[in-house]
């Protein structure tokens, strides 16, 4: 589970979305960010440094920049040093502002990089916020299969060759919608689990006897998401004669992911069962308890 983030994978993501110019500092991108607030250091340019918090996005606005501006050359050049010796991550500067040359010369010494945009510093904290709850969430990948059942997102987990995948296109072929197959990348957004395919395997599903096939080509891409709340667990497994399944539906069990607790089914698998529509029954029932 990530507790950091390096500036790098945060320009990576956020670059485009959030129009960003490297002016200075490329080498620093491999500073940290640990923390997913920003900070707006007005006060830290006025000497007072104290509570500079290193491992976040320092953002400098339209008042920052108006304030530098009424300095002398010499007394900016402090204020600067001040404000980048404390080792902060990385700087942007909003509203496409001119850069002043002694901020541009101070983070290429000291290695701190250096962003400017044309967005408003309204529009960059917000963006910048819902980007590194992302990048910092807590996460996990859990061998299975997720699908969209009528709007449930359903976690299938089981042993190897048990039939999650099968379930799985057998729910396609009824309509809902594939999210991931294989591994199932887990990040907890506050209270709520959120799945996906790793990149490289999107929108593809193996079944045996098949392969590997490509179900956004097959059924089209409103056959599958990239993402989708985890709501319900299956738990798929070998019947036993042995074993005490619940036949009456009082049995509540829940299945635990990165410290959630989510509601959880156990489903014996024999040949003859129809396993999708089980699930596909689950996930209606599901909703009517909502």
């Amino acid at each position: 589970m990530p507790t950091e983030v390096s500036v790098r994978e945060f320009l990576e993501h956020a670059e485009g979305p959030l129009g960003l110019e490297v002016c200075a500092g490329r080498r620093g991108l491999s500073n940290i960010l640990r923390s997913g607030r920003i900070q707006k250091p007005g006060l830290a340019l006025a000497g007072y440094t104290r509570f500079v918090h290193r491992d976040r996005v320092q953002i400098l606005g339209e008042t920052e920049m108006s304030y530098l501006g009424t300095m002398d050359r010499d007394a900016r050049e402090r204020a600067v040093r001040g404000l980048v010796e404390r080792k902060v991550a990385c700087i942007i500067v909003t509203k496409g502002i001119e850069l002043f040359p002694e901020l541009v010369s101070i983070c290429e010494e000291l290695g701190t990089p250096l962003f400017r945009t044309s967005l408003r510093s309204s529009q960059v904290i917000r963006r910048t916020l819902a980007y590194l709850d992302d990048l910092l969430a807590p996460r996990c990948s859990v061998h299975g299969v997720l699908v969209d059942v009528n709007g449930v997102g359903v976690l299938l987990t089981g042993a190897s060759g048990i039939g999650k995948s099968e379930c799985a296109l057998d729910l396609v072929e009824r309509g809902h919608r594939l999210v991931a197959d294989d591994v199932v990348e887990i990040r907890r957004r506050g209270e709520d689990l959120v799945g996906q395919a790793s990149s490289m395997i999107q929108h593809l599903i193996e079944v045996r006897g098949l392969g590997i096939l490509n179900i956004a080509e097959l059924y089209g891409v409103a056959a599958t998401r990239l993402h989708k709340r985890i709501e319900l667990h299956v738990m798929l497994e070998v019947w036993s004669p042995e074993t005490a399944y619940d036949r009456t539906g009082l049995d509540q069990r829940t299945f635990d992911i990165l410290g959630v607790a989510i509601r959880s089914l156990r489903v014996p698998v024999s040949p003859g069962r129809n396993v999708a529509g089980i699930v596909e029954v689950a996930a209606r029932n599901l909703l009517l308890q909502l």
